[in-house]
């Protein structure tokens, strides 16, 4: 019989493991985007302490119905378990994660070694982001880094990505392969200031872009057309689940540019099931994105397992294998 050295072992061990993680495993995500499909994503909340069994719950009833689980990074600068190991923990769970990233609490050192270590661990989808500010959360006392911003740090993944560090030294152990994504804002107070900022993100190397809470239909149409029309970037339409009117008075007071109609307001007002009335906003909101853009980003916090009921009513089906 002939033995295999230790060393050996271990090499090919590494080299397969590898091989799974940079790719060659199905992304189902990364082709859904390359395919041209109306993409769907939804976002999860990663736990507040140890135990991710309602996070998988949670996130496990949205299999067959999105394309990948969007779970955020110290959202809203809220203390939560790190968006990095909850994607794995669902990635485990056979769910396809996009991992948020922000660099409000890293600098350049962690932010390269935590996307060293998705791409070693199987996740691919990352979300750029510059982070919400230390004073809306709940450690106001905290120290934020923000040595980085969401289009520089675009611009690190897209240099690891062809095998360089923050420095433009070589990676030794193999570039990264990570598909990144950003956010965007079409109802931002600045027009020219999107379209500066969309433009710098595009070149920075997003491969598609995520919006933030959608409540302005004609605006989004706008930005389509004058500021996204031949970028060749997917956009996803943030659509939130409102739960009652307080709820959307509150993100009204809460949410820096965004403004739910005042009709929608009394809508939920009138409505003897407040909740219902809800999911059929938000269906009829993706039904309105599906004529404009290339996808939705549904946020329904703390009740991800009315996600289906929304795409049920909106006529999305299961999807495809």
């Amino acid at each position: 019989m002939t033995s295999v050295s230790a060393p050996n072992l271990a090499l090919t061990s590494a080299s397969a493991f590898m091989a799974s993680a940079s790719g060659s495993a199905p992304f189902p995500f990364r082709q859904a985007v390359q395919s041209g499909k109306f993409l769907i994503t939804a976002e999860v909340m990663p736990p507040k302490g140890g135990d991710p069994s309602h996070m998988i719950q949670m996130a496990s009833l949205l299999r067959g119905r999105v394309h990948a689980i969007n779970i955020t990074d110290g959202s809203r600068a809220v203390l939560r378990m790190s968006s990095l190991a909850a994607s794995v923990l669902l990635r485990q769970q056979g769910l396809e994660p996009i991992c948020q990233m922000a660099c409000r609490d890293r600098n350049s050192i962690g932010l390269q070694a935590d996307l060293m270590g998705a791409q070693a661990l199987g996740i691919q989808n990352v979300l750029a982001l510059t982070g919400d500010p230390i004073k809306a959360g709940d450690h106001p006392a905290a120290r934020s880094v923000f040595e980085l911003e969401s289009v520089r740090l675009l611009r690190l993944i897209e240099r690891m990505n062809q095998g360089f560090d923050f420095n433009n030294k070589a990676l030794p152990d193999r570039a990264t392969d990570l598909f990144v994504g950003a956010a965007v804002d079409p109802q931002s107070g600045s027009w020219s200031g999107l379209q500066r900022r969309f433009e710098r993100k595009v070149a920075a190397g997003a491969q598609f872009f995520q919006s933030q809470l959608v409540s302005d239909f004609d605006r989004l149409e706008k930005f389509m057309t004058q500021i996204a029309a031949g970028c060749n970037r997917p956009i996803l339409a943030g659509i939130f689940l409102l739960k009652s009117a307080k709820n959307a008075q509150f993100i009204n007071r809460n949410v820096p540019g965004v403004q739910i109609p005042q009709d929608i307001i009394d809508r939920l007002e009138r409505a003897a099931n407040p909740l219902d009335e809800g999911i059929q906003i938000a269906a009829e909101q993706v039904q309105m994105a599906r004529q404009l853009c290339q996808g939705v980003h549904l946020m329904a916090v703390k009740r991800e397992d009315l996600i289906p009921q929304i795409l049920d009513r909106a006529g999305i089906s299961i999807l495809e294998p």
